[in-house]
């Protein structure tokens, strides 16, 4: 099976000489449709800089990102990885990373505004999204109105919006208490298998590893057996 992006010995190295920093060494990784993919490991491992090297937000040093059309992600120019990044890959961030003056509908909308989709598809689909996260009745209300799982909603609506192929999230239940961490990993699992996405997830809970097709643990920039 194809996989929807898959990491080939990358290497992400970050300053030059004695400074340099080995984030990722050597590091060989496959996300497939309809399976979740946790990354772990301690801070410092380079989970973050992974999940930013198969989701388009940074280049290897070494080694390629290749998508499942056989494109080869890392080498595109910046005009068409950011095509591909708006097209094809949603976001979701430990941090919410929603606008502050825009409604839980119109975060959730701007994905679809970034590629011109028509404003009656645009309202369709953002009001069928937010009924899947069950945020239906929290449309109208900001970030600050909401509470701290409820703005994770939001953000896992934003990023499957527009029905990407490939879903990364980095720590996206880092700021919340397990009760509410539970539901958001529960969200993921579904839509993941729902939808058929390939998700990528970084995380330190035990309990999102168990419900993970994949577990990868990285220990200073390799892979670890599991």
């Amino acid at each position: 099976m194809t996989a929807r992006v898959a990491g080939r010995g990358l290497t992400r190295v970050f300053g030059e000489g004695e400074t340099a920093v080995h984030a990722l060494d050597g590091v060989s990784i496959e996300a497939h449709a309809g399976q979740l993919t946790v990354v772990t490991g301690p801070s410092g491992s380079g989970k973050t800089t992974l999940l930013n090297l198969l989701g388009g937000l940074d280049r290897p040093t070494g080694g390629e990102v290749v998508l499942e059309d056989g494109r080869v992600l890392s080498e595109l120019p910046e005009a068409e990885v950011l095509t591909t990044r708006r097209e094809r890959i949603g976001y979701v961030f430990q941090s919410f990373g929603l606008v502050p003056v825009l409604s839980a509908a119109e975060n959730v909308e701007v994905p679809l505004r970034l590629v011109a989709t028509a404003a009656r598809e645009r309202d369709e689909r953002v009001a069928a999204m937010l009924e899947r996260v069950g945020l239906a009745r929290h449309a109208k209300q900001r970030p600050y109105e909401l509470s701290g799982g409820q703005q994770q909603r939001v953000g896992v609506a934003r990023a499957l919006v527009g029905r990407p192929d490939i879903l990364i999230a980095d720590e996206p239940t880092g700021q919340l208490d397990s009760e509410t961490a539970a539901t958001i990993m529960d969200l993921i699992v579904e839509l993941t298998h729902e939808l058929g996405i390939a998700t990528i997830v970084s995380t330190h809970d035990p309990l999102l590893m168990q419900r993970a097709d994949r577990v990868v643990r990285l220990l200073d920039g390799v892979i670890v057996p599991d």
